[in-house]
C-alpha cells in the first residue's frame, strides 16, 4: 500500500522541524566558534551538592523509597531513592528494545545531511557495516562495534566513518540501541522516527551484551573492539564493568563520551542543584528529554554509579576524544578517564596539533581528524598519522552539504 502524499508532508514537515530546532538550539551555542568556558569537575561536584539531604546509596537498580527497579515497568521516585532515571523522579514506564538495521543509507560528508535522512530512514546502516559473513583476519583479528548517541541512530552515527572503517580492513557490526517511546520515557524527542537512545543506560549496556555476543558468535572472534559517540561511550564503559564486557572488549574508542556526565552548557547542573533544594525541576525536564538524557547529566546515580569503582577495568585500552567545542559533553574534558590498574588511557584533545578542526558535539563523528584518530587506535602500525582538516560545528564536511 502506497503512502499517502499527505503522510509523507507531514513526516517531512516533522523532521524538518526536529532538524530546525536541533540546529538553532546548538547554533545558538556555538555560532561564536569559541570554546566554551571550563569548569573543574570538583568546582560543578561542589556546586551542584549545595542543598543536597543525605540520602543512603542503594546498589544498582534499586531504590529507597519507591518502586523505581531495573526494567519494572514502574518509575515514580520520589528524590530518595538511586533510581534509574538519576534525578530520582523517573517520568514514565521503563522500557524499549534494540533493533537491527534494514538496508543501507548512502555515505556522508556532512553531519546535517545524515541526520536528516536517519529521521526518515531510521532503520537504514551506515556504509560498511553489517556484513555478517565478513570474517576477522590475522591483520585485524577483532569485529568492531560502533555505537550511536542519544537522539542519533546507527546510520547518522556513523554514515561519515562507517565505509573508512571496513576499507581498512576490519569487519565492522552496529544497531540501534535504546528505542523508547512517549510513555516508556522516551522523551518528546522519541514521536520523531530516528530518535533513538533515548531509554535508561543500563538497559540499553544489556542490549549491547546481547549484541556483542552475537558479533562473537558470527565471527568467532573472543573479542571486540568499539567506537561510540556520546551515551554510546559510556554506555559501554557500562557494560564493561556492569555486564561482563571487560573480558570482550580490547579498544575502547569514545567520541564526546558523556563518562562524568555534563553540564549541557550549564543548564543541566543549574536543574540538579534546583532538585537538590527539593524542587523536581529535572522529573519535569525528564518528561521532555527522556530518561538517558537525564541520567547523563552531572551527580547523576548513573554517573556516581558508573565511576565509584575507578575509570576503567583491566585489560582495556581506551582513547577518549573530546573538542573543546562541545556544546553537549560541557565542559569537555569531563569525557576523559583517569587510567586504573591494568588499563591503557589515551586522553585527546581534538585540537591539539589542528586547532582548524572546530567540531562540536555532532560534527566530531563527520571530522576526518576523528576517523583518523579511531583508526590509529584500532591499528596503530596500519594509521600511525593523522589528518588535520577544517570541519565546522552543526553541518561538518568541511562546511557543505
Amino acid at each position: 500500500m502506497k503512502r499517502s502524499t499527505s503522510g509523507r508532508s507531514s513526516i517531512a514537515a516533522a523532521v524538518m522541524m526536529g532538524v530546525s530546532v536541533l540546529v538553532m538550539g546548538i547554533a545558538g551555542i556555538g555560532a561564536s566558534a569559541e570554546p566554551l568556558g571550563q569548569s573543574t569537575e570538583q568546582e560543578l561536584s561542589d556546586y551542584i551538592a549545595a542543598g543536597r539531604k543525605a540520602a543512603p546509596v542503594a546498589d544498582s537498580g534499586s531504590a529507597s523509597g519507591s518502586a523505581c527497579n531495573s526494567g519494572s515497568g514502574a518509575g515514580s521516585g520520589n528524590g530518595s531513592g538511586n533510581c534509574y532515571g538519576g534525578s530520582g523522579s523517573s517520568s514514565g514506564l521503563s522500557g524499549g528494545y534494540a533493533s537491527d538495521t534494514v538496508g543501507y543509507g548512502p555515505p556522508m560528508t556532512s553531519w546535517l545531511a545524515a541526520f536528516g535522512y536517519g529521521l526518515l530512514n531510521p532503520d537504514a546502516a551506515p556504509p560498511g557495516a553489517n556484513d555478517w559473513n565478513c570474517k576477522p583476519t590475522a591483520a585485524h583479528p577483532r569485529p568492531v562495534v560502533l555505537l550511536h548517541g542519544t537522539w542519533m541512530n546507527a546510520y547518522n552515527g556513523f554514515a561519515f566513518m562507517g565505509q573508512p572503517i571496513k576499507d581498512a580492513g576490519f569487519c565492522t557490526f552496529t544497531f540501534n540501541y535504546g528505542r523508547s517511546n512517549l510513555i516508556q520515557g522516551g522523551g518528546l524527542g522519541s514521536v520523531l522516527p530516528g530518535v533513538m537512545g533515548t531509554g535508561y543506560i543500563q538497559d540499553s549496556a544489556k542490549q549491547l551484551a546481547t549484541f556483542v555476543d552475537r558479533v562473537i558468535a558470527a565471527t568467532g572472534s573472543p573479542e571486540v573492539d568499539i567506537v561510540a559517540h556520546s551515551q554510546g561511550g559510556a554506555m559501554a564503559n557500562w557494560y564493561t564493568k556492569f555486564n561482563g564486557g571487560a573480558d570482550k572488549v580490547k579498544n575502547l574508542v569514545t567520541f564526546g563520551a558523556t563518562n562524568h556526565g555534563t553540564s549541557l552548557d550549564g543548564i543541566g547542573a543549574l536543574g540538579r542543584a534546583i532538585n537538590n533544594f527539593g524542587i523536581d525541576i529535572l522529573g519535569f525536564i525528564e518528561i521532555f528529554v527522556g530518561h538517558a538524557g537525564i541520567q547523563q547529566t552531572i551527580g547523576s546515580d548513573f554517573v556516581t554509579m558508573l565511576n565509584a569503582n575507578g575509570d576503567t577495568v583491566p585489560g582495556v585500552d581506551y582513547t577518549i576524544v573530546g573538542t573543546r567545542y562541545d556544546e553537549i559533553t560541557n565542559p569537555y574534558d569531563l569525557t576523559f578517564l583517569k587510567q586504573g590498574p591494568g588499563a591503557t588511557v589515551q586522553n585527546i584533545t581534538l585540537q591539539d596539533g589542528c586547532e582548524q578542526d572546530v567540531s562540536d558535539h555532532l560534527t566530531i563523528m563527520y571530522s576526518p581528524r576523528a576517523l583518523s584518530i579511531a583508526l590509529r587506535a584500532l591499528d596503530p602500525a596500519g594509521h600511525p598519522n593523522l589528518e588535520c582538516t577544517f570541519n565546522p560545528w552543526v553541518i561538518g564536511g568541511g562546511g557543505q552539504l
